[in-house]
């Protein structure tokens, strides 16, 4: 029960669990002091200004600055989640991590990884739409999904699919034809210098000409400029403009709803059986959806 000044333990531990990582008995003495609404806030409203003292992991982690070492980003992160003052930057990237999941082993090279998770905690609480288009400019998911490799005279459809199928609108709200309109709108979305930097940079030493992280770049000579016809809508679309179109689908809302639903509230079912069953709490993830609507 949570009184005027005061809030039960039990509910500030339960708290501390869903926008961070649980809480020491020293914390849940300190916020059951507040009462709820001042905790939340507390929780939420404040950052760690001085989340990683580079120094002292540099004493365990001598790689540090090598780019490619997964290990050294990897303990970065874990550093981050375990000691940050207020981690719901962290557990919102954790989230977003989950969601949109890219893997190392195809990247060799963990910088792009850091800079991606950088890139989850500066947008995650932002708009779907902004952080679907940061993605798509994320030199790790074009690596990832081979976007580098599709080109207006020869179509990749590996983002172009998994845009819709695992980050937005889930099987069953597409077309085969929404894909390949999909990919023809992200042609041209790449990364500097790409044959140096996919092939040598990601399997060479990182040595001795200093550390480059991979950056997005757009090829206006390798974007396909002709019309499309995506989701029912006709224009000569960009990649902006299919996630606007993406972003507006209530399927995409329930989606990202059942996501949410799934992390913060409750387990839900695994994802591939979401088109053929319903959520555990159509009421809540209604809530969500109209949210959703409301705010992004």
């Amino acid at each position: 029960m949570t009184t005027k000044n005061k809030t039960k333990k039990e509910e500030i531990a339960h708290l501390l669990r869903r926008v961070s990582f649980g809480g020491s008995k020293k914390e849940i003495d300190f916020l059951s002091e507040k009462n709820f609404e001042d905790a939340v806030d507390y929780l939420l409203d404040n950052e760690d200004k001085n989340p990683v003292p580079t120094d002292l992991l540099r004493r365990y982690q001598i790689d540090l600055s090598d780019v490619r070492s997964v290990n050294s980003s990897g303990a970065y992160w874990m550093y981050r989640l375990a000691h940050s003052k207020f981690p719901f930057d962290e557990k919102i990237a954790l989230f977003w991590h989950r969601v949109f999941a890219t893997g190392q082993h195809k990247l060799i090279q963990g910088k792009v990884m850091t800079s991606q998770i950088e890139m989850f905690r500066d947008y995650g609480l932002g708009s779907f739409e902004n952080i679907l288009i940061q993605l798509s400019k994320d030199p790790a998911m074009i690596m990832w999904l081979d976007n580098q490799d599709n080109h207006k005279t020869n179509i990749n459809e590996n983002y172009g699919r998994e845009i819709l199928e695992l980050f937005s609108m889930g099987v069953g709200s597409y077309t085969e034809k929404d894909i390949k309109e999909c990919s023809r709108a992200f042609t041209g979305w790449t990364i500097e210098n790409m044959p140096y930097m996919a092939i040598k940079m990601r399997n060479n030493t990182a040595r001795p000409y200093n550390y480059v992280a991979w950056q997005f770049k757009f090829d206006k000579n390798d974007h396909d400029y002709g019309e499309k016809e995506f989701l029912g809508e006709k224009g000569n679309f960009n990649g902006e403009d299919v996630i606007s179109i993406i972003c507006k689908q209530e399927s995409t809302a329930k989606y990202i709803a059942r996501h949410i639903y799934h992390f913060f509230i409750k387990d839900e079912l695994p994802v591939p059986q979401w088109p053929h069953k319903k959520p555990l709490d159509e009421e809540v993830i209604d809530f969500i959806v109209d949210s959703y609507f409301k705010n992004s």
